[in-house]
């Protein structure tokens, strides 16, 4: 039972990576109009357990993109300076749309493994019963 214990979890900590970094790109969709925003970036990284040799994944630390923000002209703008630009965000939302496709697609798989492991897990239950 333990292969399916192991299965289960690995795909638990996948989940919960991948649900950290789809809030991250709502964040930076939700704050892509917002100035002097910088998008923020999850990484992810290894995560060992002390009892087994079990390799996990989870997110790591969250960092902000260096690129350069966008120079918006609105002289009305309250922060605009004397020629009338203001710095924007670095948020490009076709990036964000991508990078939150591909997040969910790798949460759809992970949670496919999941209810695949627990079927199994079921169905051997069954076997072992008759």
């Amino acid at each position: 039972m333990t292969e399916f214990s192991n299965a289960i979890k690995a795909s638990t900590y996948a989940l919960r990576a991948q649900t950290e970094r789809l809030r991250h790109i709502s964040e930076n969709i939700s704050n892509a109009d917002t100035p002097g925003y910088r998008r923020k970036l999850v990484s992810f990284e290894s995560a060992r357990e002390a009892e087994s040799a079990l390799a996990l994944v989870q997110s790591g630390r969250v960092t902000f993109d260096q690129a350069e923000l966008s120079s918006v002209h609105d002289p009305s703008h309250p922060l605009a300076d004397a020629d009338g630009y203001f710095q924007g965000s670095n948020v490009n939302l076709l990036v964000e749309l991508a990078d939150a496709r591909e997040a969910r697609r790798s949460y759809e798989a992970n949670l496919k493994m999941f209810e695949q492991t627990r079927q199994m897990s079921s169905s051997l239950m069954e076997l072992l019963r008759k």
